[in-house]
């Protein structure tokens, strides 16, 4: 595990909580689209601003989105499966993301 805490490398060093998209922009980390997908996801608004909390605390430093969205699926599997799979086949239909492991 590296040194940050947590089982992801950090991007670049410490910045001003970044995310990196897919096509290599940079956006402000804002916690409260986690939030947002979690209940679309089905999961109760308290559960995703937890899971949304914890994922602040890692943001810390440049991240690319797709850790992002690795890290919270995998806490939110953790909780609840169904709410796993609601949010992997939203992500497979609309945004045509690939399947994920798990």
């Amino acid at each position: 595990m590296p040194g940050n805490g947590h089982p992801y490398p950090p991007l670049f060093k410490k910045s001003n909580s970044l995310s990196i998209k897919k096509d290599g922009r940079e956006e402000e980390f804002i916690k409260e689209k986690i939030v947002i997908s979690l209940i679309k996801s089905g999961s109760p608004p308290e559960i995703g601003r937890a899971i949304a909390d914890e994922v602040e605390k890692i943001t810390e430093e440049q991240i690319k989105t797709q850790v992002i969205r690795k890290i919270v699926l995998e806490k939110l599997k953790k909780r609840d499966v169904d709410w796993y799979k609601s949010w992997v086949s939203y992500d497979e239909s609309t945004k045509r993301l690939s399947k994920y492991d798990g």
